[in-house]
């Protein structure tokens, strides 16, 4: 009766065969922190419109609601690049407080400076410089302004007006808004917004 066994030979091919579909496999654990900062900021933008919508902060009985459209604004404290999402409440200000900021539905942190360690994108990933551009309105409001907001409809702004019996309209986004991104390692990433709809889409390069 013959016996059929593998030789040495074959079993180190089959081994080494294993171990390169293994290596193929395998998901990269190299980190990108302009890819996640990116991502981040993008989907909470995308956060702020649902809030926006879902909300629904139109009111025909108060004649100043516009101010207090859901809007994700962009600073620099120092060195470090952070945001917030907030709706501004009666006075309307502007300056958004703890209460009137958004809370992540994941962990249960404010999106602001009240606890500013959530979206600190210097601090968590080194990015070192955002630049806000486009997203023109008929109120020619200036690149200084850091801000996207939106209303019941889902449709970006430069910003809420904050001014009483003003036309809030005219500070619809009427052109694509890009917010770029700049990392340790100067890679640009690219988060634009698109006039009507607010579609957010990201463009983010290789590593190098």
């Amino acid at each position: 009766m013959k016996r059929f066994a593998f030789t040495m030979m074959e079993l180190i091919f089959v081994l080494i065969v294993i171990g390169i579909l293994t290596v193929l496999a395998m998901p990269s654990f190299n980190r990108d922190p302009l890819a996640e900062a990116t991502e981040q900021l993008a989907n909470h933008i995308r956060y702020t419109q649902h809030l926006a919508m879902v909300d629904d902060r139109f009111d025909p009985a108060n004649p100043q609601w516009y101010s207090e459209m859901w809007t994700l604004d962009i600073q620099q404290v120092g060195t470090d690049w952070i945001y917030e999402v907030f709706s501004d409440l009666a006075p309307y200000n502007g300056n958004p407080t703890a209460a009137e900021e958004a809370t992540d539905p994941l962990t249960g942190s404010k999106f602001g400076n009240n606890d500013i360690n959530t979206t600190n994108l210097t601090k968590a990933y080194g990015v070192q410089n955002i630049v806000l551009a486009g997203g023109n309105d008929n109120k020619g409001t200036g690149v200084g302004t850091r801000r996207v907001t939106f209303d019941n409809l889902g449709r970006p702004y430069r910003r809420a007006s904050s001014a009483a019996n003003d036309n809030w309209r005219d500070y619809l986004i009427t052109s694509n808004m890009t917010i770029t991104l700049t990392g340790q390692d100067e890679r640009q990433a690219v988060i634009t917004v698109i006039p009507e709809t607010g579609y957010v889409s990201t463009y983010i390069p290789g590593p190098k």
